[in-house]
Formats: structure tokens, C-alpha cells, sequence
């Protein structure tokens, strides 16, 4: 169809469809039924027009009044009603009928309802007509004939058989086609014994034909029962299809036959008894959920796999939520279960049956349902018990919720942990590409650190973490100190040797003393921060007043090894003659190139000619290193 406004328009013999822009002449051969359309013209003639705009047929009936309702007859003719009169096109075929009706077409006919009866009008099957048309001798008609006549014991049944032979399959197809399209039981099943007997006798023909119609026959046979009152053809059933005839069967609360049924056909049983569940608990308000449940669960055990959440949740929609709970505990998918534990209320079903689970997903959805629903304290109890729900809400709160977590941990006597995790956002406040160096921030990150050390003052096992916390806060505060009198945003979060070297590089030996007094810095580590921070800016001078102010604790090494790192073999050569361990002092001569001190301080040095032979190695091509080898070899 285009879509726009169109008439048909019949000239003499011709017909035209006119369009808004155009006019075509309609041609057709032979007419189709599908989608079809009809109506009468002025003159009382009947046109059937077709979806493809082609005229199947036009029928003079003689009637100045348009009749009341128009309808098809299956695929052969067209039914018209007026008052009482219902008449057949073609060659006419009139009924009448004492009391309105309504026509309601079907597939393969026409459904006639009244005030009192349902009649259904249709033509008769080629099969049917082919058995059962006087003086017939189709090979069905003889099929047939000869079933009677074996029942009466006669020779005629052998001599039928023998006539038909060669189309005996023709013949009990017929049969079948016609026992199914039959709806007299006594004659359907004088049918199917027609088309057994053939068949018993055609070695070519599908053994399963028969016995699918008998099923057939027996499925329509139970709904058209008139406690059922649902009359189908089998064509209309082949249409409609089992699934569609169960789901109305259950629509109609029919439940035991539309049950049978299933069974018969071998379909899944799960859609009648759900729906017959969830009707009982409709009709049965008044019951006990004890007793109830029993009655539901005899039934629903019936079929493997069925959804007890979907029961359950009906009970839930009708106010028995008592008896959802009591349902949904049958529910062997965790899946459904613990939506619906949620949905009616019973958190710590739903977290209990979740856990147990072992699936994350779920145990996720149960914590952020409670988390909303109770108060903190009593889901921080609900979860505590729940080793799964407990580690997954840490670690969910890691991430996002800090807070709630330090919330938890203090509900659960866990101190230290809040104490690590306020340490922690210390840290990562101090990493923020926001707080930059010297920022206001540093002031709430030393009190984070505060805070965390009088959590951790207050258990015995973490005297290390606290005064760990402590020291750094008195660091931070120091640093900050030192940024705002420098005015580099150097210090912060450096260790304690750095910023004792970072103020000797500035020149700012009184905050280097501070710090080394604050943290009790050893002379040891001193004398090496501060040569090595002098020899950085190549103070020479300053270096060598250090080196004379007091005999370092630990000698001249952290000067040679300033000077060395620093490659100043000059100053370097101040120190090393100062060195009181001939091995330290052969070594720093090797490290700066100088064999022959080396090799002196190498045959000085008392042992065993092991530092001499690995100088020997490293000078290969020193002839010093073989002039001494050889006085060692002769005292061995």
C-alpha cells in the first residue's frame, strides 16, 4: 500500500484506482485471499478487494441493503449476514437464525456465536468428501469400505485392498487428514482404525503418522469437552501451537488439564505450575502460610529447576511475605535468592545466603542494600561475623570510603588499623598534585600524623609505630619550617639525612645541627653527611676546617671518600695519608690511579699478601705489582 488516500472506480468493465496524482487501470488473473478486504457498491454487488488492489470476487446479492457483517469463509468463499439471514456466496446457501449472531472468522472457517450456541461453518475437507461422498470409489472410500468390511469377516475387505494397491499410502493419508478434521469422536476413531488398517498393510508409509494424529486428536478432543469450552480445528490448533493453547488453558484456571497436557506432549511443566501456584495463593488468603506452603511445595517439586523466587515474589505482591520467606528458601539459584531475601526484607538471610555463595557480585549487593537501610553500628555488626562480606567492604572502602572505614575499624577495637590508615592519608595528601610543596595542606597532614600517634600510644604492641609517627610529625614540622625561611619548596617529605645535607648545601649549618640534635643523629653519620655536602659544593676549604676541628669518630674515610666521589684526586690526597688502616689507605691510592703508594701500603699491610695480589690484578700491566710479588712467595 502507498500509504495515501485511494478509490476504486468501476467503469463499464474496467476498474481504476485513482490517486491523488494518477490514475491506473487494476488488471488480475486469479485472486488472492490473503489480507483481504471487502465491500458493497451502490448497486448491491459484493467486491472482495485484495491487498495487491485485485478484485477476487464480484457477486450480484440482490439486496438494496448492505448487509450487517461481511466475512470469510477459510480460503473458498464469503459469508453475508442481514437480520436473521445469513447467507453463503456463490451459489447460495442460506441459514437463518432466529436470534442475532456475530461472525468471527477463522483460518479454515467461520465461528458463528449466538445468544446459545457457538456453530462453526467451514466447507468440507477434500478428504472428508472423497470417504464419505455417496457412491465414492476413491481409494480412501475403498480403504475405508474395506475396514467395515473385515470387522463383518467378509472377503470383499481383501478384495478392496488389491484394488487400491498401488495407492494405498494415498489411501491412509486420506484417512488421517479426515480424522482430523473431524470432530465426532466415534468417527474420528473410525478414521484412524481405516488408516491403521492400511497402514498395516503399506510397508512405505510413516509409522509415526498415525499415532501423532491420535495425540492430536485427543488434545483437541479434552478442550473442546464442554467443561473446557475451547473448540479447535487442527488446523487452527497447528496455528495457534500447543504452547499458545497451554497459556490460555492456564488463563483459564484450568490448570490440571493444561498440566496433562504438557505431560501428553512432553512439554516443560514449569509455566502451568508457577501460574497454578501463584493462583492458589491468590484464591487462598485465608490459609495458613504452614499449610499452604505444603500444598504448593507437593506440586512445585514436580518439576526440576522451576523458579521459587517468582512464587515467592508473587506472595510477596499479595502481602504474605511470611510465606515468600518460607518459599524462596527452595530456591536453589543464589542469583534470584538474595534479590528477593532483599526485596522482602530479610537482610541477613540475603547476606548469609550470599556469602555462602562465594559470588562477590552478590555479596556486594547485599552490603550496599544494608549499608543503606541500617544504621553504621548495626552493619558494621551484620558484616563483622561475615569473613567474605568483611573483606570486601575494606576493600571497597579502601578505595572510596575512608571515613566509614576508620568508622568500622574503631567499631571493631581494631586502633591501630585507623591509626595506619590516617598515616596512609598523610601520605597520600602529601602526593596530591594539589598540595604542593610548603601549601596550608601540611598543616592537617601533621595533625593526621598526631592522630595516629596517640592511636598507636594506645596499644602496647605498636610503641615502634608511635614514636615512628611522632618523629615524623617533628620532621614535617621542621621541614615546613625550613621551606618558609628558605623559600624552596625543597625539604618536605625528605629524610632526615637529606635535610641535613640539603641545609649544608644551602649553607645553613645551624639548621643542620638542629635537625642532628632534634634526631639525635650519631657523629658517625654526621661526619659522613656533612663531608659529603661540602664536597657536593666543592668547599674545599670548609671541608678541610671540618676535617681539623676534632678528630673524626670514625677517622678520615668519609673525607677520602667525599673528595674520590667528588673525582678531586688533589684533595682526596690530604686524607688518604691520614688513614690509619693501611687497606683502606692502599685502596683509596688504587681508586685514584697512584700504584705505587698502593703498592707500598699493599706490602705494609699484614695480610697475606691478599691485597697485593688483588692490586696485581688490577694494575696488569704495572711492573711494580711483580717486583714485590716475588719477596711474599719466598717468605711462604
Amino acid at each position: 500500500m502507498s500509504g495515501i488516500a485511494e478509490v476504486l472506480v468501476a467503469v463499464g468493465d474496467d476498474i481504476f484506482l485513482v490517486e491523488e496524482d494518477m490514475v491506473q487501470t487494476i488488471r488480475f488473473d486469479e485472486p488472492s485471499v490473503d489480507d483481504s478486504e471487502m465491500q458493497n457498491d451502490d448497486s448491491g454487488n459484493l467486491i472482495g478487494v485484495m491487498e495487491t488492489k485485485q478484485i477476487a470476487i464480484n457477486y450480484s446479492c440482490e439486496s438494496a441493503l448492505p448487509p450487517q457483517q461481511m466475512a470469510w469463509c477459510g480460503m473458498d468463499s464469503v459469508l453475508l449476514y442481514w437480520d436473521e439471514d445469513l447467507m453463503m456466496v456463490g451459489d447460495p446457501v442460506h441459514y437463518f437464525y432466529d436470534e442475532p449472531v456475530i461472525l468471527i472468522p477463522e483460518c479454515d472457517g467461520v465461528r458463528i456465536l449466538s445468544n446459545t450456541n457457538l456453530e462453526f461453518l467451514q466447507r468440507v475437507p477434500d478428504s472428508t468428501e472423497s470417504i464419505f461422498k455417496i457412491g465414492s470409489t476413491s481409494p480412501a472410500a475403498l480403504l475405508y469400505d474395506a475396514l467395515d468390511h473385515f470387522d463383518r469377516r467378509s472377503a470383499k475387505a481383501d478384495e478392496n485392498l488389491r484394488l487400491i494397491r498401488s495407492s494405498l499410502s494415498e489411501a491412509v493419508e486420506s484417512c488421517i487428514d479426515a480424522a482430523g478434521h473431524e470432530f465426532d469422536v466415534t468417527r474420528q476413531r473410525a478414521l484412524v482404525r481405516a488408516a491403521s488398517y492400511g497402514q498395516a498393510f503399506c510397508s512405505n508409509f510413516q509409522r509415526d503418522r498415525v499415532q501423532e494424529t491420535c495425540r492430536t486428536l485427543r488434545v483437541l478432543n479434552a478442550v473442546c469437552d464442554s467443561a473446557i469450552g475451547i473448540p479447535l480445528s487442527i488446523q487452527q490448533y497447528k496455528l495457534l501451537t500447543p504452547v499458545v493453547l497451554i497459556s490460555r488453558l492456564i488463563n483459564a484456571n484450568c490448570h490440571f488439564l493444561a498440566l496433562r497436557i504438557s505431560e501428553y506432549l512432553d512439554m516443560n511443566k514449569e509455566v502451568v505450575i508457577m501460574h497454578w501456584a501463584c493462583a492458589k495463593i491468590t484464591a487462598s488468603p485465608s490459609t495458613p502460610d504452614s499449610h499452604l506452603l505444603e500444598i504448593l511445595l507437593d506440586k512445585l517439586q514436580l518439576c526440576k529447576g522451576i523458579s521459587y523466587a517468582a512464587v515467592a515474589t508473587h506472595a510477596d505482591n499479595c502481602g504474605r511475605r511470611k510465606l515468600a520467606a518460607m518459599l524462596v528458601e527452595h530456591e536453589p539459584r543464589s542469583t534470584k535468592q538474595v534479590p528477593l531475601l532483599l526485596s522482602i526484607g530479610e537482610e541477613d538471610t540475603a547476606l548469609v545466603k550470599a556469602t555462602e555463595s562465594g559470588d562477590t557480585d552478590l555479596v556486594y549487593l547485599v552490603i550496599f542494600h544494608i549499608w543503606q537501610k541500617r544504621p553504621p553500628l548495626e552493619f558494621f555488626a551484620m558484616i563483622q561475623g561475615r569473613v567474605l562480606a568483611r573483606d570486601l567492604f575494606v576493600a571497597y572502602a579502601r578505595c572510596h570510603k575512608h571515613e566509614f572505614l576508620k568508622d568500622f575499624f574503631l567499631s571493631t577495637g581494631l586502633i591501630h588499623v585507623v591509626a595506619f590508615l590516617l598515616w596512609k592519608e598523610s601520605w597520600d595528601m602529601g602526593i596530591n598534585p594539589m598540595a604542593s610543596k610548603g601549601s596550608p595542606l601540611h598543616g592537617p597532614r601533621i595533625k593526621l600524623i598526631e592522630k595516629a600517634r596517640n592511636l598507636f600510644s594506645q596499644t602496647k604492641e605498636h610503641t615502634f609505630e608511635s614514636k615512628a609517627a611522632e618523629e615524623h610529625a617533628k620532621l614535617l614540622k621542621i621541614q615546613h619550617e625550613l621551606e618558609a625561611c628558605t623559600k624552596q619548596a625543597i625539604f618536605v617529605d625528605s629524610s632526615i639525612n637529606d635535610t641535613i645535607r640539603t641545609c649544608i648545601v644551602l649553607g645553613n649549618n645551624r639548621a643542620a645541627i638542629k635537625v642532628k640534635t632534634e634526631f639525635k643523629v650519631s657523629d658517625k653519620r654526621w661526619y659522613w653527611l656533612k663531608a659529603f655536602a661540602l664536597a657536593r659544593i666543592k668547599d674545599w676549604a670548609a671541608l678541610e676546617k671540618f676535617s681539623k676541628e676534632k678528630r673524626p669518630p670514625m677517622g678520615f674515610r668519609p673525607f677520602v671518600e667525599a673528595c674520590i666521589d667528588a673525582d678531586e684526586k688533589a684533595e682526596a690526597l690530604k686524607y688518604i695519608p691520614k688513614l690509619s688502616d693501611l687497606v683502606e689507605r692502599g685502596e683509596a691510592y688504587a681508586r685514584i690511579g697512584m700504584a705505587k703508594e698502593a703498592a707500598d701500603c699493599a706490602a705494609q699491610a699484614n695480610d697475606g699478601g691478599e691485597l697485593l695480589e688483588r692490586f696485581r690484578k688490577t694494575f696488569v700491566q704495572n711492573a711494580i705489582f711483580d717486583t714485590l710479588k716475588m719477596p711474599f712467595q719466598g717468605a711462604s
